[in-house]
């Protein structure tokens, strides 16, 4: 309350995620906010995705106060707006079960009662695409390529008034740099606790597309909006720390990687068909998972190898606590809490039964024949949404991870947007069919 005094903010919103990892915000009048902290703010969880039915509708949303930030672009005639994340709880007093950021939670809970911390480090992609008239265009912003600088990345001035407000708003920014694709960015922010580190994701979707509106643009995190090139991913860097120690790092081994370290690695190899459906959730995010994009399809680990689902970065001398386990399936269409609640629970029951991951692969798996695959007995990813959905049925593992009440709320909504793209006919089938048939 002293920083809103001193810095003259006006208005606070409280943001919070549904289900499907959108933010949602409730925006009071700073006088409020004492109030809001003290007793939390009642809404409408009803018309909130995923969360309650129209009978048990009241909720409250409880501000944690170590998320106040004030929005570096949210000033006017020397007034300021902030904002905080809230959890989300049911009328009783007690945490929502549906709520994203309290299933992340449990699942750090979890891990500490194995003695683990988790830390993610999420590289996040995003295209930046040209608006004409307040309407999106389907041309990319630019034609840099990987690394490109000005002239042919138009957005680097973009890219780094989007860096000074993530640092504004608390994330350490370590690199940006135009990717591999057309109007393609990416913009990486220092690893940390699970929890925190998925707030900065909602943070710095937030602040992308809002930097990007003001500069007459539109970002846009959809894994592959662009046929024929690179859709989007966000790569996990993955570690267990224990009494501030990575336990991931073992200085014997090949690949300097603990057993507890490849338990964790076989864990998520052995549920990746389940896991698919929450890291990578949408239809559109199998138009992404496809040979020959960098994007993996194949269940297989290894360290020089792009190809594979998990890939552990070269071990540097003097750097054994940044020794981690790249999962390279997820995009940035995921909600962050639910995706690293899954992973982590994944991992864990790698750990727990003591699994072993398979040999790995260091080779390009896009030019192995279907008979090599098969006698290395690779297995793949589900080539759709629905076929992800249907192996996270089948995952008690993950069922638990998510609860009761999201797991149904999760499924459901899926199997509708499933329903909702299959029966929708598309340009491509007029086009290939109309004139033909």
């Amino acid at each position: 309350m002293d920083v809103v005094k001193k810095e003259n903010v006006r208005l606070v919103e409280l943001q919070f995620s549904d289900l499907d990892g959108a933010i949602k915000s409730v925006t009071i009048p700073s006088h409020k906010l004492e109030e809001a902290l003290d007793r939390g703010m009642w809404f409408d969880g009803s018309s909130i995705q995923g969360f309650t039915r129209i009978f048990e509708s009241d909720m409250f949303l409880k501000p944690d106060t170590e998320t106040f930030q004030i929005i570096p672009w949210r000033s006017m005639n020397g007034h300021k707006a902030a904002r905080i994340i809230c959890d989300v709880y049911t009328p009783d007093g007690k945490p929502f079960a549906g709520d994203p950021r309290h299933i992340l939670k449990k699942a750090v809970e979890k891990a500490r009662e194995m003695g683990f911390e988790y830390y993610v480090g999420p590289e996040l992609e995003f295209f930046l695409f040209q608006t004409r008239d307040g309407k999106i265009e389907a041309a990319p912003h630019d034609v840099g390529g990987y690394f490109d600088f000005a002239p042919r990345d138009l957005a680097s001035d973009v890219r780094k008034d989007i860096i000074f407000s993530l640092e504004q708003l608390g994330l350490e920014v370590e690199a940006s740099h135009h990717e591999v694709a057309f109007g393609q960015h990416e913009i990486d922010f220092k690893y940390g606790e699970a929890v925190r580190t998925a707030d900065n994701v909602l943070t710095f979707k937030y602040a992308v597309k809002a930097i990007a509106q003001s500069h007459g643009l539109y970002a846009s995190f959809m894994p592959k909006p662009i046929f024929g090139i690179n859709g989007s991913g966000m790569h996990v860097h993955q570690s267990l720390f224990k009494n501030k120690k990575n336990i991931f790092y073992e200085a014997g081994d090949k690949y300097r990687l603990s057993e507890t370290a490849k338990q964790f690695i076989a864990g998520q190899l052995l549920h990746a068909k389940g896991l698919a459906a929450i890291v990578a959730p949408t239809v559109n995010s199998y138009k992404r998972l496809v040979p020959g994009y960098e994007a993996p399809v194949y269940i297989s680990w290894g360290q020089t190898n792009r190809s594979a689902l998990i890939r552990i970065p070269r071990y540097s001398a003097g750097r054994e606590s940044a020794t981690r386990a790249e999962l390279r399936c997820p995009d940035p269409s995921a909600n962050p809490y639910l995706a690293f609640a899954a992973m982590l629970s994944a991992g864990l029951d790698g750990i727990r039964k003591r699994l072993a991951p398979p040999e790995p692969i260091e080779e390009s798996l896009y030019e192995f024949s279907e008979e090599k695959i098969s006698k290395l007995g690779i297995e793949m990813l589900p080539g759709s949404l629905i076929e992800s959905v249907k192996e996270l049925e089948k995952d008690d593992v993950l069922k638990e991870a998510l609860g009761r009440h999201a797991y149904e709320k999760y499924v459901c909504a899926k199997k509708e947007e499933w329903d909702e793209y299959r029966i929708r006919v598309t340009d491509w089938e007029i086009g290939r069919y109309l004139e033909k048939i």
